[in-house]
């Protein structure tokens, strides 16, 4: 493919790869720098396209890439190692001791919410817990694959409504 062609097909991406880079920045300045790193990247980069192959995603791709590498760089820079010798507690002039008990309070709790749960989506939920795969379970208990997707989903929802009654709505990314 020559430069021309490359050239034009990537100035068909550029309203798509914009909304892309604002979506990932939410900001038009940085979308904007995103945009031009990944056209410079991208043309730099052309001898490694493959006719034949999803032009988008590779454009896409390069983006994604690009802007996953300055995340990261720059949470590296905002990374604060204090050097400095703490002494608070050597002359604070208390011992303190820690303990796991409002850890084992709330696991207690969670454990209880779990065998509150009826027992047509317990089950299928506490096996996907332990590690059963879907299609195991499935087959243990001799119910449609899709029966068990459905069970273990109703009893994570239940879960999550419970959990939020409990204790407000602590942001937990329950999967």
């Amino acid at each position: 493919m020559s430069t021309i062609e490359f050239t034009n097909k990537f100035d068909l991406l550029t309203s798509s790869l914009m909304a892309f880079a604002y979506n990932l920045t939410r900001n038009d300045d940085d979308a904007k720098d995103l945009y031009q790193d990944t056209a410079f990247r991208a043309l730099k980069n052309k001898d490694k396209f493959r006719p034949g192959t999803n032009f988008k995603a590779w454009s896409f791709t390069i983006m994604k890439n690009i802007f996953i590498n300055n995340y990261r760089k720059k949470m590296k820079r905002n990374t604060v190692i204090d050097t400095t010798d703490n002494m608070y507690y050597i002359n604070s002039g208390r011992n303190t001791i820690s303990n796991l008990g409002s850890q084992n309070i709330m696991m207690q709790e969670l454990e209880g919410m779990i065998e509150s749960l009826e027992d047509n989506i317990k089950t299928p939920f506490m096996m996907h817990y332990i590690g059963y795969k879907y299609q195991e379970i499935s087959d243990k208990l001799k119910l449609p694959l899709g029966t068990i997707k459905s069970r273990i989903f109703f009893a994570r929802q239940e879960l999550k409504s419970k959990i939020n009654k409990q204790y407000g709505n602590l942001n937990m990314a329950m999967s």
